[in-house]
C-alpha cells in the first residue's frame, strides 16, 4: 500500500484508531528500564501511546500523515500530549540517530533490510521489540498475501542474535471471524558480558494478557 492508500484508512476508521498494544510488550513493560522510546511504523499508535501512558518519552515514526494525526488526538486526550513527538518519514530511508533509544517497537511492519540500523539506535543496555507476521504451512488470513512481507521460520530470531534475547516465540492464535494468525515476537537488549541482569518474565493473569484481546485490524500494515 501507498502511503496515500493508508491515510485513506486511517482516514474512514477502517485501520482502528486504537489498537490495543502488543501484549507481550504490555506484559514485560513493568520490567524494562524507561526513558526515551522509538516506535517504528507507528500507525495510529499501537505502542506509541501505551508506551507515553507508562513515562517514556516517544517518537512516533510513520509515513502516514493522518495515522500521525490520529496518534496526536489520542495523547492528547489522554494528556500524555507532552510524551509523544510524532515524525513523518519512510521507514526504508529514514535516518534513524545512533544510540539513542533506551526502547525501540515494531508492531507488524516488515522491514528486516533496516534491522541493524534499529539495533544502532539503541543506547546500550536498551531493548528491542519486533512482532511481525509468519510463513504457515496451514492457512493464516490475518495480514499480508505476499510471504515477502512476513518472516520465515527463526528469521526474526536470528536477526536479534546479535543482541541478548530476552523472549522470542513463534505462534499461531485462532481469531474471530477466522483470521488465524501465525506471528513471530522477539524481545532483545543490548547488552554484552557473561553476567547480566534480565526482566523478570510476566507468568501471572494481569502480567500476561490474552493475545486474543488484540484489535482483528491491527495486522494489516504490510498488506
Amino acid at each position: 500500500m501507498t502511503d496515500t492508500d493508508w491515510d485513506e484508512r486511517f482516514a474512514s476508521g477502517e485501520y482502528p484508531r486504537a489498537p490495543e498494544p502488543s501484549p507481550v510488550l504490555r506484559a514485560y513493560e513493568p520490567s524494562l528500564p524507561g526513558g526515551r522510546a522509538l516506535d517504528v511504523a507507528a500507525g495510529t499508535g499501537r505502542n506509541a501511546v501505551f508506551l507515553a501512558d507508562r513515562g517514556y518519552d516517544v517518537d512516533a515514526l510513520d509515513a502516514s500523515r493522518e495515522g500521525l494525526r490520529i496518534v496526536r488526538e489520542r495523547a492528547a486526550e489522554r494528556g500524555i500530549a507532552d510524551r509523544i513527538e510524532t515524525v513523518q518519514g519512510d521507514v526504508s530511508t529514514y535516518a534513524f540517530p545512533a544510540e539513542t533509544y533506551d526502547l525501540v517497537t515494531m508492531s507488524y511492519f516488515h522491514a528486516l533490510d533496516r534491522f541493524a540500523d534499529l539495533v544502532e539506535s539503541l543506547a546500550p543496555g536498551g531493548y528491542l521489540f519486533v512482532e511481525g507476521h509468519l510463513r504457515s504451512a496451514e492457512p493464516s488470513p490475518s495480514g499480508p498475501s505476499d510471504d515477502r512481507y512476513r518472516f520465515a521460520a527463526n528469521e526474526l530470531l536470528r536477526a536479534g542474535l546479535g543482541l541478548s534475547v530476552r523472549y522470542y516465540d513463534e505462534t499461531t492464535t485462532e481469531r474471530p471471524g477466522d483470521r488465524r494468525r501465525a506471528t513471530a515476537r522477539l524481545l532483545a537488549q543490548k547488552s554484552t558480558g557473561g553476567r547480566q541482569s534480565y526482566p523478570e518474565r510476566p507468568n501471572g493473569p494481569d502480567r500476561w494478557p490474552s493475545v486474543g484481546s488484540e484489535s482483528a485490524a491491527a495486522d494489516e500494515r504490510d498488506a
